[in-house]
């Protein structure tokens, strides 16, 4: 069965399923614009379909919600067959890595939003500009930060750690003396190690913290094989089975939040939707965590480097209401709705003048410490690299992942990444 026809099959039975889900305004009025959605660490109807909800009783229209893939990399799977299949669907909820391999499919938004650019985080208008066309518009933010127990380092004499070595040096020892107090379980330290797109986020950061590179570099050329990648690497390596478990390398976002939620880490990599998590009311963790930047690497070249994440709202080509789906696009991406959707379900704003606003700080001291790590943030290789986005990275991660297993050194492993990707892109000059 070809692309097509799997695309055409795939297309018709989410879009079923999104008629049951479908929402609609004032009865016969308007036009219905479909929005495929989910759920990214937050309820849906906080994500989506409550703002949604909000626009179709305002305008008279209707607003028909298609469910997707928690996953981010079966996400964009699923959207490559509804555009193989042209699919009437108006609007794409999209991670940061799409627009450069959805390029030749989306609508250019720019004109719709030149006054508002100046608005969003430079960061976001960066990886969701192509070519000098705005692909998608910024809808919330993410970026990696790191968790920390604040009242077990300081039960330990401790201070949150600004570097990888000191990071490395508290978990061991909070890791043994937790051990020996009776908490036979506790480790150091978990973060996202299974083969897949998180993977790459993680070491994005490990790369970048120590100076060395971005995978690929924004010349296109490959720059995996470098001393300093090396060293992050090795660094990586050595975690597994010392400050981390080994279960870790079969470990996505929910189950490294598990592991921590239930008092069993030290540190944690993750996003900061997690941070509305850990301060619920009735969670075990209250009061007791922080958050800060991800370490720094050695020497001066050593800087903090969280990978920037987050989602942003696209227009298909496809979809039949352009004109209403983009009156969509423009509330949900909203000063207000941003605003509601953080208080709400602290989802992080992609809107640099809601770090200030006094109900953001009131509500999340911390915000102060995510403007700084966004501010500050890495991207993934996904502009330079486009449509080939997803090989480059499927390559990366199943490789590192190979070598975390044990199964080959950090040099042997940079090597190898580095020969896969000059082959896809004939030695950088065809990306």
């Amino acid at each position: 069965m070809n692309k097509i026809r799997i695309g055409t099959i795939a297309a018709g039975l989410v879009l079923s399923l999104g008629i049951l889900l479908g929402f609609a305004g004032p009865a016969d009025a308007g036009v219905t614009v479909s929005i495929a959605c989910g759920s990214v660490g937050a309820p849906n109807h906080i994500t989506c379909v409550k703002a949604a909800k909000q626009w179709a009783a305002k305008t008279g229209n209707r607003v028909r919600f298609v469910t997707t893939p928690y996953s981010s990399t079966a996400r964009l799977s699923l959207y490559e067959q509804w555009i193989a299949a042209h699919a009437d669907i108006d609007v794409l909820m999209t991670d940061v890595y799409y627009p450069g391999i959805l390029k030749n499919d989306l609508v250019d938004l720019m004109p719709y939003f030149k006054n508002d650019r100046d608005k969003f985080f430079p960061a976001y208008m960066k990886v969701d500009t192509i070519d000098g066309k705005l692909l998608a518009v910024p809808w919330f933010a993410a970026v990696g930060v790191m968790y920390y127990r604040k009242d077990l380092l300081e039960k330990y004499g401790l201070q949150p750690p600004k570097t990888w070595a000191e990071l490395q040096k508290d978990a061991k020892l909070v890791q043994a003396k937790e051990r020996a107090a009776g908490h036979p379980n506790f480790w150091g330290f978990v973060w996202q190690g299974k083969a897949y797109e998180g993977l790459t986020c993680d070491a994005v950061e490990w790369l970048a913290s120590y100076g060395g590179g971005s995978i690929v570099g924004a010349d296109g050329k490959v720059t995996i094989d470098n001393p300093r990648a090396i060293a992050a690497l090795t660094m990586a390596k050595n975690w597994v089975g010392t400050i981390s478990p080994r279960g870790v390398l079969s470990s996505k976002e929910p189950e490294t939040l598990q592991v921590f939620y239930s008092g069993n880490a030290l540190f944690m990599r993750n996003w900061p939707y997690v941070w509305s998590i850990v301060q619920k009311p009735n969670s075990p963790l209250k009061g007791k965590v922080g958050v800060m930047p991800i370490p720094k690497g050695p020497g001066a070249e050593g800087r903090n480097a969280g990978t920037i994440g987050g989602w942003a709202l696209a227009l298909s080509k496809y979809g039949k209401h352009r004109k209403q789906a983009i009156s969509l696009i423009k509330y949900l991406t909203s000063y207000e709705v941003e605003r509601m959707r953080f208080l709400d379900g602290a989802l992080m704003p992609t809107r640099m003048a809601l770090y200030k606003d006094q109900a953001v700080l009131d509500k999340a001291p911390v915000m102060k410490v995510f403007y700084k790590a966004i501010s500050h943030a890495s991207p993934r290789p996904s502009a330079q690299t486009g449509a080939k986005y997803n090989r480059v990275s499927s390559v990366f991660y199943t490789d590192l992942h190979q070598m975390l297993l044990g199964e080959s050194s950090p040099q042997t492993t940079v090597k190898a990444i580095a020969a896969k990707l000059n082959d896809i892109s004939s030695n950088g000059k065809n990306w």
